[in-house]
């Protein structure tokens, strides 16, 4: 057997699906955890190639602009009491605030001088020791536009620029800032709500529509269907895919009868002048960050020894 209980836990906390279910898509795929994912959407045993969540991290996603640029971060604690303890706050805010311009990678950050002969890590470090519970930053990213605003949205928010879930939209143009914020702002709560995978169909990871053709390829087979039909079926699906994932082609919360490409169209036309959306940042709060279960784990290996 070439896989383990914590593979079969993995894949189970990606997929959503039944212990045994994964069991036997990591046999029949030799303990490829991609592979198996794809193995259980085909066999319809799983919603989506996502990681569908027992989150444990707790703590702020912190964000901060400036001008046409702005920074998010990410800040673990313990216990979700830390948020709201006021040191913690002023040290994701100061820490976000500092990401501008900084880098993207949390080591440079981290390196970063935050207060006079004090890096990011060691006043984390010290904030560690005073309020009693492990820290870890965990992820930084910034976005910036040539001319134009960086719209922002926090959902969830405790306090200016801190919550759960923080989203920056770049908003490329010439036209009137005001209105362009506007728009701005309700594409990252779009972005919030829905979270696309990229800003356009070109932007998304050619591995992920491989993986996604795939899968579609094999469900098709399924049915019986001929080649050239299912060729055409696939073809349909990925449509629906991209309406699905891609930010300028998904149904406009705000106004689901249009999608946010012809939204920002709209407004392009009343400013008579080009909007581009350069791209959109969001951080959800331990995102993709797993929950200890021991005795999960045990169950989990209890299974495979009745293999």
């Amino acid at each position: 057997m070439a896989f383990t209980a914590a593979d079969v836990k993995e894949l189970r906390t990606q997929t959503g699906a039944g212990m045994m279910d994964c069991k036997k898509a990591l046999q029949e795929t030799d303990g490829n955890i991609d592979a198996a994912v794809d193995w259980l959407r085909t066999k319809g045993l799983a919603a989506a190639a996502k990681k569908a969540g027992r989150v444990a991290a707790e703590g702020l996603v912190g964000i901060a602009t400036d001008g046409n640029r702005a920074a998010a971060v990410e800040l673990n604690a313990e216990t979700d009491f830390v948020a709201r303890n006021d040191q913690f706050q002023k040290l994701v805010s100061d820490i976000a605030a500092l990401a501008i311009g900084t880098g993207d990678t949390v080591e440079a950050l981290g390196a970063a001088e935050l207060t006079a002969g004090k890096s990011v890590s060691a006043s984390i470090t010290e904030a560690i020791a005073t309020i009693g519970e492990n820290m870890n930053l965990r992820r930084s990213a910034q976005i910036s536009v040539s001319e134009g605003v960086i719209a922002s949205y926090m959902h969830n928010s405790t306090a200016p620029g801190l919550g759960k879930i923080g989203v920056l939209v770049g908003i490329q143009s010439s036209g009137d800032a005001a209105r362009l914020n506007e728009i701005g702002r309700q594409v990252a709560m779009h972005v919030a709500a829905s979270n696309p995978v990229s800003v356009s169909r070109d932007d998304v990871d050619p591995v992920l529509v491989e993986r996604e053709r795939q899968v579609l390829v094999e469900q098709a087979r399924d049915s019986g269907r001929p080649e050239n039909i299912i060729e055409k079926m696939v073809d349909g699906r990925m449509r629906k895919f991209y309406e699905e994932s891609v930010l300028l082609e998904q149904a406009f919360v705000i106004d689901p009868d249009t999608s946010v490409g012809n939204a920002i169209e709209a407004v392009a036309k009343e400013l008579g002048t080009p909007i581009t959306c350069t791209g959109f940042v969001r951080m959800a709060l331990g995102e993709g960050v797993e929950r200890e279960e021991s005795d999960f784990a045990a169950e989990v290996a209890a299974t495979l020894k009745k293999d």
